[in-house]
């Protein structure tokens, strides 16, 4: 049998503990739009009156927190209320609103300045604050969303970056357990609330994988973490992937009648269809990020989308992963952006993401982030330009460098493009910096026929022929990168001749049509015809 992983850590505070791993990134209660108790996110978001009252909750939460507190706690929280109380935050947050930011984002970006302010100074007790400051920006997007931060399990060993002086302070380590930071201070109000409360504690220790309820140790004396065997350490900083697309996965054989090796991956909109992966999947093609990213306050959630996205890749283990940014405006809002003159406008997509840089930047750190637990690729929405490509891609290299200040752990995806404008279609070859292209052939049919979405289902099978045409014209400039088609076109035996003879080797389709669409394979040629005996 395998030793135990023993990681070496620094001592915040002595003893030593033992239960099941918390991972603190990892969801722990549904969101504001899964818990039929809470208030639709629309309800819950709101102007600078709704920011008001989330601090005024916010604020009573501490002071509750606070009653029968000792002196040290009570200083903590003390400050906590002082800033919370402060008219600048109010204010640098109600400026970025005049700006037409949403008071999600808007409170977000103005406490994450404040936080890299704090991690950049010099002095270790001032970057201590930066997790106080975080404490506060989480507890108001709770109020706002009406999603309050969740306790865990009494006994389990709290696993995470850092951790919130009130999230400590609200759970009763009377049942034991124990704290293991992959960063953390010594200087830090946690660790002096510990060596106040006896919790062992250690921090330091790196990023490291432990599924949730793993057996944990915490050494408080010697400064270690004892995991069981098959846990490991995540690398701080790793080279770009190859696009999801590029290679045949193992287990994943499928060949034409004549020989030549398909690629079959299924579409996702829900973490949970994960599951439908079999070793006879080449991975994901796509993922719809915004069935799971519902609402305003999910949205502004960078942890929670981290937590979404790894779960996906873990599943998958060694396959690929393509995950498509929030394709929201147009037919498909926001709940809680409803009224941004961005939605107005029409503006779907790419266009949408990169007229409310908020949005796109949060989700781009998540997927950064992400990118070390597998093999992802990211795919842009109703791409129609090359420079949104480009810009696109700058605003993921400039969140690639916070985080590298900052010592998260990430990885630079390769980014790709879904083809669904026919414009965009016609000219492939002038989209140079995309890592690989996708069909959505569901738009792609819409804009091709002139049809809205009412009336598409009538006209689709009239606009056949045109689409398969565009697509072979399309396959042909795209100078040997990595191509897919991801749409409902793709699911349908009826149209996989025509796909064959256009030059796509890479499906994906929904799970319940791969049985249908491998069978159908396996009797075709590579050039459409049916196989001999067929």
């Amino acid at each position: 049998m395998a030793e135990p992983l023993r990681l070496k850590a620094k001592s915040a505070s002595p003893g030593i503990a033992s239960g099941p791993a918390f991972l603190a990134e990892e969801p722990k209660a549904p969101s504001a739009a899964e818990r039929p108790d809470a208030a639709p996110a629309s309800q819950a978001v709101g102007g600078y009156g709704a920011l008001e009252k989330a601090i005024d909750i916010s604020i009573g939460e501490l002071e509750h927190l606070a009653d029968g507190a000792d002196a040290e706690s009570r200083d903590i929280i003390d400050f906590q209320i002082e800033v919370l109380r402060d008219p600048s935050i109010a204010e640098a947050t109600g400026a970025r609103m005049e700006a037409d930011e949403n008071v999600v984002f808007a409170w977000v970006a103005t406490l994450d300045a404040y936080i890299g302010e704090l991690e950049a100074a010099d002095e270790e007790q001032m970057r201590a604050r930066a997790v106080d400051i975080l404490d506060i920006k989480n507890r108001v997007l709770g109020a706002l969303a009406g999603t309050p931060i969740a306790d865990f399990p009494p006994g389990s060993v709290f696993i995470g970056k850092d951790m919130e002086p009130s999230r400590f302070l609200a759970h009763d380590w009377s049942k034991g357990g124990g704290i293991a930071l992959f960063a953390g201070s010594t200087a830090g109000h946690v660790a002096l609330l510990a060596r106040a409360k006896s919790v062992p504690m250690v921090i330091g220790t790196g990023r490291f994988s432990a599924a949730d309820g793993d057996p944990v140790s915490v050494d408080g004396n010697a400064g270690a973490v004892i995991l069981q065997a098959g846990s490991m350490l995540i690398p701080p900083l790793v080279p770009a992937q190859e696009p999801a697309g590029d290679t045949q996965t193992t287990g994943g054989e499928l060949r034409t009648a004549d020989g030549v090796p398909i690629l079959l991956s299924i579409n996702i909109n829900d973490p949970a269809e994960i599951d439908a992966l079999d070793p006879a999947t080449a991975g994901v093609g796509l993922m719809r990020s915004e069935f799971s990213i519902t609402s305003v306050a999910d949205a502004a959630n960078e942890e929670r989308q981290l937590a979404i996205y790894r779960r996906v890749l873990e599943q998958a283990g060694d396959r690929p992963v393509t995950i498509r940014m929030l394709d929201i405006g147009g037919d498909k809002p926001l709940a809680g952006l409803e009224d941004l003159p961005a939605l107005a406008s029409g503006l779907r997509g790419i266009r949408l993401l990169l007229a409310r840089p908020e949005i796109a930047r949060v989700q781009a750190r998540a997927l950064l982030r992400a990118a070390v637990f597998g093999r992802l690729s990211v795919m842009l929405p109703m791409v129609t330009f090359p420079d949104e490509i480009d810009r696109m891609r700058e605003l993921f290299r400039k969140e690639a460098e916070k985080l590298g200040r900052r010592a998260l752990s990430h990885r630079m995806p390769p980014i790709g493009m879904m083809v669904e404008v026919p414009s965009a279609a016609l000219m492939l070859d002038t989209f140079g910096t995309a890592a690989f292209f996708s069909f959505g052939t569901n738009d792609l049919t819409q804009y091709l026929a002139a049809s809205t979405r009412d009336d598409i289902d009538a006209d689709a099978g009239k606009a056949v022929p045109a689409v398969l045409r565009l697509i072979a014209q399309a396959v042909k400039l795209t100078a040997g990168k990595p191509v897919s088609i991801c749409g409902d076109m793709a699911g349908n035996p009826h149209y996989l001749p025509g796909l064959l003879a256009a030059g796509l080797r890479h499906f994906s389709v929904a799970p319940a049509r791969r049985p249908a669409i491998r069978s159908a394979i396996i009797g075709l040629n590579a050039d459409g015809t049916r196989a001999a005996g067929e």
